[in-house]
Order: C-alpha cells, then sequence, then structure tokens
C-alpha cells in the first residue's frame, strides 16, 4: 500500500471518529462504508463474529457494542431514524480482524484500530510490519503444502529439506549456512524469519511454482523435483535481479517473531484495563 494510499484511509478514518459518552467510537453505519461493505445485512455478520469474539476475550459486549439509533436523510428532505451501533476502538479492531484481509480498507483498519497513538506514521509502520509477518504465514503455509505433495511423490522429509535448501541457494547464489552467517542468523532458527517481505515472497512464488508444476507434469522423485525448484527460484531470482533487485545483497530484517509478539502486544493493549476489587 502506498504512503499516499495510507494517508487518505487514515484521514478518511480519522474524520470518522466521534465522542460518544466521552469514548472514542466509530459508527457502524459509516464504519460499514469505510470497509466497503455495500450492504447493511452482510456487514451485520461480520460484527455478529466481532461480538462473539469479544465474549470470547472475556470482555462485556455491551461496553464495546452499544446500539444507538441515528438520523439519516431518506430524500426530499425526509429524515428518520435507523438502527446504529457505537464501536469503541477495540470493537472496531475485532471488526477488522473478521473482514477479508486482502482489500485494502480491511487491512488498513486491522491496524489502524490497532494503533493507540493516532499518527498515521505509526500506522504506516505496522502496516509494513503486518504485512511481513502475513507473508511469513503464507510462506509456511505453501512450504507445508508442498511438503505433502512431495511426500505423495517419494519425497521424505529430509529429501523436502535438502530441496528447499537447493532452492535457496538457486535463488540467493549462498547455501543455508553461507546466508546465515552473510546476514547474522542463529544457526537453529530459520533463514526466512530474517529475510525482507520481498524475499519472503520470493521464496513463496518460488514454492508455489514448484508445486503447481510438480502436479502439472507429474513429477515424481527427488532428482527431478529438486531440478524443478531450482529452475523455479531460479527464474524468480532473474526476475528480480532484472528489476535490479539482488536478493542476497538486502539487508536483514527484523525477526518476524518478535514483530508478531508486538503486533500481539498492541492488540492487548486495546482492552480497557480492568478494575481490581477491594
Amino acid at each position: 500500500m502506498k504512503s499516499a494510499e495510507i494517508k487518505q484511509l487514515f484521514e478518511q478514518f480519522e474524520a470518522a471518529a466521534v465522542e460518544f459518552d466521552g469514548i472514542e467510537c466509530w459508527s457502524a453505519r459509516e464504519l460499514q462504508e469505510l470497509l466497503g461493505y455495500s450492504k447493511w445485512e452482510n456487514f451485520e455478520k461480520v460484527i455478529q463474529k466481532a461480538k462473539d469474539a469479544c465474549k470470547n476475550a472475556g470482555e462485556e459486549t455491551e461496553n464495546h457494542f452499544p446500539d444507538v439509533r441515528k438520523m439519516v436523510e431518506i430524500g426530499s428532505g425526509t429524515d428518520r431514524f435507523v438502527e446504529d451501533i457505537a464501536l469503541t476502538r477495540y470493537a472496531c479492531y475485532l471488526i477488522a480482524q473478521n473482514g477479508d484481509s486482502r482489500k485494502q480498507a480491511i487491512a488498513f483498519a486491522q491496524n489502524y484500530f490497532a494503533v493507540q497513538t493516532r499518527r498515521a506514521e505509526l500506522v504506516e509502520q505496522r502496516l509494513l510490519e503486518y504485512e511481513r509477518v502475513k507473508a511469513r504465514e503464507k510462506l509456511s503455509q505453501t512450504e507445508k503444502q508442498l511438503s505433502g505433495i512431495l511426500y505423495e511423490r517419494g519425497v521424505d522429509s529430509q529429501g523436502f529439506a535438502v530441496i528447499r535448501s537447493k532452492g535457496d541457494q538457486a535463488l540467493f547464489r549462498l547455501n543455508t549456512q553461507m546466508l546465515k552467517k552473510k546476514l547474522h542468523i542463529p544457526d537453529n532458527r530459520p533463514v526466512a524469519d530474517f529475510l525482507p517481505t520481498i524475499s519472503i515472497k520470493a521464496k513463496d512464488l518460488a514454492s508455489e511454482m514448484t508445486g503447481l508444476n510438480v502436479q502439472t507434469k507429474d513429477l515424481k522423485g527427488q532428482i527431478n523435483i529438486e531440478r524443478e525448484h531450482i529452475d523455479n527460484n531460479v527464474a524468480v531470482r532473474n526476475m528480480l535481479t532484472q528489476r535490479g533487485i539482488v536478493p542476497e545483497n538486502l539487508p536483514p530484517a527484523e525477526d518476524v517473531k518478535k514483530l508478531q509478539r508486538k503486533l500481539n502486544s498492541d492488540e492487548k493493549k486495546l482492552l480497557p484495563k480492568k478494575k481490581s476489587r477491594i
């Protein structure tokens, strides 16, 4: 997502914020439009999932989703009341979490509502961190699926590890140990946990290509599949280098597990502090 798009969305979400009983809130009707839901009935289903998540977290849904009525214009100068919900920041966050994060507005909302300090640059930074964590999760899913495909074709877990290593060597022109040394990655951690987002996505694309071609070409045996995976990583590398991106020369990124803990911590901060009972 570009900075200009983030700034525009930030301004729209900021402008929609109101105060309800002294608490910062957003109208569900307005949030529906901001998140790109055309029908209120469809958005209500997402709200219900968010309420369930709120309840499962041990929170009172009435504190985060109070029902209100809103005056709207229906044409010809006529107004009428419609049912609405005043959503706290935490409620908005839960709603965004239950939306399709492939949509820019929803991905933005997931991070906007998780940031307590209302500054556009903080939201933008969190979006970048969020994208990297999601890319790493996607790579893990792709490699798990690929491992299953290869197992059915005579490649065990040890063989899969060799194939994956050969793919990395084709993509980065360095074997795993050399790459870890260059990027100062601990020996007991996967390389992907410290790669920048574009490198993670490059590995994911090559693995997706291998999974598809192994099935399409009906490849069997470690040697044939290894050759296919190497070729796919070379193809991805060529695409990157043609655009001036040399994978092994990109600086390492922050430990993705540390980023995940940080994102989880931001979510916990959205919850109101419990009052101690005397």
